[in-house]
């Protein structure tokens, strides 16, 4: 995105030139034969479809300012391709987001030794979240805030975005003899036959998260009442909530920016709800679940997480199977896990409904991760 990008605002403030890398990693792309439907391992078709639309947007918006985003192909590991850039590129300063996953860490570490190795001078900005986990993990004593409240008492109020717009970027340097390639279409990708493939109604990119956005905070009311659990997760030709999760999933949409701008409708309105339940209650909701998982080892996992239940899960390929391809005969079931496939997206009290029914419901079988089809976790 270019609103609330503080990276992106370091680097146009500082430098002649600015190169806007986006590396495409096999690790989430590259097709996967043995995956029960079209796409990757790790990401359905839904999901890559919303990246590169969001990519595409992020392209526009940026040769609107006189800048381009530069695209390049890692053959295996990112960051050989970045760090082979940043020598190439006789780079002096790296600007990216922090990235609070164990695969981004490891990634980004690789990056930033490259970097300091080579004289190369490194922001990394926390703008993913509203708070940076790390400072709020060390204001609890060295530990995660495992309670809801114990975490909004610790964090206080999140920082202000950067506000500032910009009418022009600074130019790309020279980019030698590297292969600049446009964002790739989904076609291009090889999973497959696509015809049959259902084309979400959520168009991923800033641009749509900024109308969807202004849209919903348009109904002050509706703000104002807004109130978690409540809602109906049946609604369908408009859903009962934002879906504004896998906008700022991908970064289309500053955490930030949204809270500020739900706190300019509270402060024209008389009352207003309260988190937890409040929609600014829900950013808040996730920023918990950023700081827990990031300084909780293994969170990702039940074996050797301190905080996870043990539990001795049984197993049913056929029935696991059944659940995930919406084959249960429970029209509840299916229709959710059914419009997960097809959406990407799912109402949270959709995903209780299909969460509890595989782990704790009619059909206890295992425990798996339905990541690879949300677009938002």
């Amino acid at each position: 995105r270019v609103h609330d990008n503080p990276a992106l605002d370091a680097a146009r403030r500082s430098a002649a030139r600015v190169y806007p890398v986006f590396v495409l990693d096999p690790r989430y792309l590259r097709p996967d034969p043995a995956a029960p439907s079209p796409g990757s391992a790790r990401a359905g078709v839904a999901r890559v479809r919303f990246l590169l639309e969001s990519l595409r947007d992020l392209d526009a918006r940026l040769r609107r300012l006189g800048s381009r985003l530069l695209v390049l192909r890692a053959r295996d590991d990112v960051s050989d391709a970045v760090c082979a850039a940043l020598k190439d590129w006789n780079i002096g300063k790296l600007c990216f987001e922090s990235d609070t996953e164990p695969y981004a860490l490891a990634r980004d570490k690789r990056v930033t030794d490259f970097a300091a190795a080579s004289g190369i001078e490194v922001f990394s900005p926390v703008s993913h979240t509203l708070f940076d986990p790390a400072e709020i993990i060390e204001k609890n004593g060295g530990r995660p805030p495992l309670t809801y409240q114990s975490f909004v008492a610790t964090a206080g109020e999140p920082p202000k975005p950067v506000m500032e717009k910009y009418s022009e970027l600074p130019p790309i340097g020279d980019t030698g003899g590297y292969e600049l390639l446009p964002v790739p279409k989904l076609e291009e990708l090889g999973y497959g036959d696509l015809s049959q493939e259902y084309i979400p109604p959520f168009r991923g990119g800033e641009t749509e998260a900024l109308k969807r956005m202004r849209e919903s905070l348009q109904d002050k009311e509706w703000v104002a009442k807004f109130e978690k659990p409540k809602g109906d997760p049946s609604a369908f030709l408009k859903p009962a909530t934002t879906v504004l999760s896998p906008y700022l999933k991908f970064g289309c949409l500053s955490a930030r920016y949204f809270y500020h701008c739900i706190q300019d409708v509270y402060r024209s309105t008389k009352t207003h709800t309260k988190p937890p339940v409040s929609l600014a209650g829900q950013l808040l909701w996730r920023d918990f679940f950023y700081t827990v998982s990031f300084g909780t080892p293994n969170f990702h996992q039940m074996e050797g997480n301190k905080i996870c239940k043990q539990i001795p899960w049984r197993e049913n390929g056929e029935l696991f199977v059944a659940w995930r391809d919406g084959r249960t005969g429970y029209p509840w079931i299916d229709a959710i896990m059914i419009q997960l496939r097809k959406w990407g997206w799912m109402h949270h009290l959709a995903r209780h409904s299909v969460a509890c029914f595989l782990t704790r419901g009619d059909l206890v079988c295992m425990i798996y991760t339905i990541a690879r089809c949300i677009l938002f976790v």
